[in-house]
């Protein structure tokens, strides 16, 4: 197969959001305590919410730049791509790398809302929760059908609540929840606990996944405080894995056995060695731990429940069938740093050399048309979604990496500017 022949839907991409999205969304009287976006003096842009302050942290919108001005410092908007935060300009860019659909999770409040769930007025909390989710879906996803996977986020606090929003969103349309990798880590009760089964319920009722971001605790893998960076980037698939290992041995698999649960970002090169561990745990242990899955190996029911992800990873690819070649779905990470915009077919198929094109099919789009209940189909015939026809459609875009100069981010091509926004920030 040619990359411009490829269909490509991401399952893990991500947005910065815009500083307007709460404008009109809250009831008036928590207009004033709505997140905001403040333009400090050292020239970042912060979100401030509950007495926190949360920066947008450079590594998240490093789209376009090289990778030497990668770093962990503040940004702000107008040193970011405008697709990082602009729908207009992100389904350009899409359509420029010849990515058909995309799934974007959150970035300020992060992965599982847990800075909305801080918030001591709850009835506050809920309203901002609420007002994300439909901004996220009928703004964000519903300015181009076809093109995202709508994402929903979660009411960690009430799980009856939670539960609740889960139907709402699925009457919306979303069939996709981000959730925590670890509960417990944020003081919640643990996946083990019967405290969460009412959103479980809500989760199998609607064929909602449970999609799990690595970092989504809070907490990243870390050796020592003085530890490299590199450490901490090796090592954050095994936050992926301690959550794959938490769920599949949890109450959940068994009580829920239509529950279905994608870990994000996690990587899949580490997945066979994972259900050949889970077997020999079971086969050697599970008579004294008390752990019965009937007639099923572990590994069999890992593959009913877990969708895997990843960005570039030949390893997973060349072991797919040891992982299952229906569990798998592919990433662009748009506009992180692991990200392969603005080629990712290119990259993909160097991973996946020799693969069959049936194959490379579902782990490309099939999967995750299939895992999240999601048809681009029905907006656009399959000859309009390749690569080389997305790309087609906005020839001339110009995804040429380019350094941050002078306190803004031009896209230019032959000099005319196809898309720059100066800071939107209020103090």
């Amino acid at each position: 197969m040619n990359a411009e022949d490829l269909i490509l839907i991401s399952v893990d991409d991500h947005l910065v959001e815009p500083p307007n999205m709460f404008e009109g969304r809250l009831p008036a009287r928590f207009a004033d305590l709505a997140p905001k976006v403040l333009h400090r003096e050292d020239g970042s842009d912060v979100w401030t919410f509950n007495g926190s302050i949360i920066p947008n942290v450079g590594l998240n919108a490093v789209a376009g730049r090289p990778k030497e001005e990668y770093g962990v410092e503040p940004t702000a908007f107008d040193e970011m791509r405008p697709g990082c935060y602009d729908i207009h300009e992100r389904v350009k860019d899409m359509s420029a790398g010849g990515v058909l659909g995309s799934m974007c999770f959150p970035s300020f409040p992060g992965f599982a809302a847990r800075l909305f769930a801080a918030a001591d007025d709850k009835d506050l909390a809920l309203s901002v929760v609420q007002a994300y989710n439909d901004w996220h879906i009928d703004e964000w996803c519903g300015a181009y059908p076809g093109r995202f996977i709508p994402m929903a986020l979660p009411v960690l606090w009430d799980p009856e609540l939670a539960a609740a929003e889960v139907h709402r969103v699925a009457a919306k349309g979303c069939h996709s929840l981000t959730f925590t990798e670890n509960p417990a880590a944020l003081g919640y009760p643990s996946f083990h606990d019967a405290h969460w089964d009412p959103l479980w319920n809500a989760l199998v009722d609607t064929d909602t996944v449970m999609s799990i971001h690595l970092g989504s605790s809070g907490r990243l893998t870390l050796t020592a405080p003085d530890a490299p960076m590199d450490v901490l980037i090796t090592l954050q698939p095994m936050n992926i894995c301690q959550a794959a290992a938490d769920l599949l041995w949890s109450r959940v698999i068994k009580d829920f056995p239509d529950i279905k649960i994608a870990l994000s970002e996690g990587g899949t090169g580490w997945i066979p060695y994972f259900l050949e561990r889970i077997d020999r745990t079971y086969d050697m242990h599970h008579l004294w731990t008390g752990q019965n899955f009937g007639d099923k190996l572990p590994s069999e029911v890992f593959r009913e429940h877990f969708l895997t992800c990843f960005i570039e990873d030949p390893v997973g690819v060349e072991l797919r069938h040891k992982i299952g070649i229906d569990n798998i779905a592919w990433e662009c990470d748009y506009p992180h740093s692991d990200s392969s915009w603005p080629w990712p077919g290119e990259e993909l198929l160097k991973s996946a050399a020799g693969v069959p094109d049936e194959d490379i099919n579902k782990m490309s789009y099939e999967n995750a048309c299939r895992w999240y209940s999601f048809d681009p189909f029905a907006h656009r015939s399959k000859e309009q979604s390749t690569v080389g026809a997305l790309r087609a459609e906005v020839a001339g875009r110009d995804v040429e990496t380019r350094s941050f100069d002078k306190g803004r981010f031009e896209i230019k091509h032959d000099g005319i500017s196809l898309g720059e926004m100066t800071s939107k920030a209020t103090a």
